[in-house]
């Protein structure tokens, strides 16, 4: 892997359970944490969405493997990249070698 094409700084943040001062559950997202990683993706492809054209891409983010890296899920985390959120669709580890994952990820809509 080369370390210098490492040259975006990626946050991922993990979807938890917290309790107000009432006592009612809530679903929020926390910082997990930050690395480095290398961006690709397919061309701004767009997708018709009850009607109305929505931009879609794919991005693929690969970062170098840690301990933090091997306990993301695609369920329960997601990823900040330059203020735009994106959700995690699959995760590759690269034939289990332990040295990078690959992850597709798709733009948040909200």
């Amino acid at each position: 892997m080369d370390i210098a094409a490492l040259n975006v700084k990626i946050m991922f943040q993990k979807n938890v359970t917290v309790v107000d001062g009432i006592g009612n559950h809530m679903n929020v997202w926390r910082d997990y944490f930050s690395c480095h990683a290398t961006v690709s993706g397919s061309g701004g492809g767009e997708m018709a969405v009850a009607g109305l054209t929505v931009p879609e891409a794919d991005v693929h983010f690969t970062v170098r493997f840690c301990r933090a890296v091997a306990a993301v899920t695609c369920t329960g985390f997601r990823i900040c990249f330059h203020g735009e959120l994106y959700d995690i669709l699959s995760i590759d580890h690269l034939n289990f070698r332990n040295r990078a994952v690959k992850l597709k990820c798709r733009n948040v809509r909200r």
